[in-house]
């Protein structure tokens, strides 16, 4: 009797265990069902501006969109690279949002109004060239940085 109680609590905990494994190797992660979800689209142009306070705003504005999951502007090519999620948001709203800012992009050109409230350091030059496959000459890491 003993062994027959034993021989069923040992085919019920494999069993158990067996159960509980398949039940993990099923379940997605966290990363998977975001993935699964949000649909990320990646894009660079174009926006003009000159220093570490000009990035923070850039990146800043590009962020307010929603659906917007990343921003990151290149000091020394005047680009921006900006992933989101084509379901909530559109390349030409962050065009504006960065505009409004301020900043020109490759499609919208800021208004004068905007661009005269940016503070001195960040009035860039508004004929600067934008989305450079590399950085101009003697202005590379030539920038005030703020972190």
């Amino acid at each position: 009797m003993k062994q027959l109680f034993l021989s069923f609590a040992v085919i019920a905990l494999v069993s158990f265990s067996a159960c509980k494994n398949q039940t993990e190797e099923k379940s997605d992660t966290p990363e998977m069902v975001e993935e699964q979800i949000m649909p990320t689209t990646k894009v660079t142009f174009g926006v003009r501006g000159n220093c570490g306070m000009c990035k923070k705003n850039i990146e800043k504005a590009a962020m307010s969109i929603d659906g917007v999951t990343e921003a990151i502007w290149d000091i020394d090519r005047k680009k921006a690279t900006i992933a989101f999620n084509e379901d909530m948001a559109h390349e030409e709203d962050i065009h504006r949002a960065i505009a409004a800012a301020g900043y020109d992009t490759e499609r919208i050109t800021a208004d004068q109004s905007a661009y005269d409230e940016l503070v001195k350091c960040c009035q860039y030059d508004r004929e600067m060239a934008m989305n450079l496959d590399e950085p101009i000459d003697g202005e590379e890491g030539n920038h005030h940085h703020m972190d």
